[in-house]
């Protein structure tokens, strides 16, 4: 069982029909107040919180707007939601590009799939990012739980300095194909990956697998919680921070997608109660 709500068509529940367990964070604010924010039009944060297209720059926060636009439900099924949102008055002001975002839920069986559909509707390329940030639910100790990767390969994770991405990097070596989790891990914020092997990860309680991640779309990945918060949130990205010494060009932005007039791309990972 999912629900998803409007603002932001944010997923905010996902149980088990059999058990009623949940595995979407709850999104108490003492720790973080969301469950699974949409990032679009960027992922991460631009430096001044800013960019620039034709010689002209928009303001534009961390992680973009759609999480906190109210998205219209234009197809419902028993088992699936279509949801969107179109470039208007107020998205043009801070991003100067004419779109359509939907998002799509779909059930089958013990999965839940999530895709995202961009369409240019301009008559420009259309520059762009996007990504998902879903909070899975830890009700246990978190180092009772493990990532388990595809294949035992090291880990090659980005740094941040002041919400940017910096040139440094450190190697995380996993065991066995797993990765322990442990708040160490998370003092210095998120683990940014450029990419990694595996495009799946699953979720161990207590060595069980409890959750299959599937991802194979997005070339970019980041991990989060905050310290002693109860959730980790596996992030699949198209596109990441601006660089230290970024031009603010939204042409030169590393990482950046495109998408050409007329045309649109989709990208979907799911969520797998096992």
């Amino acid at each position: 069982m999912a629900a998803i709500r409007h603002k932001g068509a944010e997923l905010v529940s996902l149980q088990s029909v059999a058990t009623q367990k949940e595995y979407i964070w709850v999104g108490n604010p003492n720790f973080w107040g969301k469950h699974s924010p949409i990032l679009f039009p960027i992922v991460g944060t631009l430096k001044h919180n800013s960019f620039t297209y034709k010689d002209k720059t928009y303001a534009l926060s961390r992680h973009g707007f759609a999480r906190d636009r109210v998205f219209e439900l234009v197809s419902q099924s028993e088992h699936e939601l279509v949801f969107s949102l179109l470039s208007d008055e107020e998205s043009w002001a801070v991003y100067p590009f004419a779109f359509e975002l939907q998002v799509v839920y779909t059930i089958k069986e013990s999965e839940l799939r999530i895709s995202y559909k961009v369409f240019n509707k301009g008559s420009e390329v259309m520059y762009y990012a996007i990504g998902g940030h879903p909070a899975l639910a830890l009700p246990n100790t978190f180092e009772d739980y493990n990532l388990l990767f595809e294949p035992n390969e090291t880990l090659v994770c980005y740094t941040l300095e002041n919400d940017l991405l910096s040139d440094k990097t450190k190697n995380i070596a996993l065991h066995d194909t797993k990765l322990p989790l442990t708040y160490s891990l998370f003092e210095h914020d998120a683990l940014i990956f450029m990419s990694f092997l595996s495009k799946q990860i699953q979720l161990l309680e207590n060595n069980t697998t409890i959750l299959n991640f599937k991802f194979k779309d997005f070339p970019n990945f980041g991990i989060w919680t905050k310290v002693g918060a109860p959730f980790i949130c596996l992030e699949p990205w198209a596109g990441y921070s601006d660089v230290l010494d970024a031009s603010g060009r939204i042409e030169d932005k590393e990482g950046i997608q495109l998408l050409a007039v007329d045309s649109s791309k989709a990208y979907q990972f799911s969520i797998e109660i096992l």
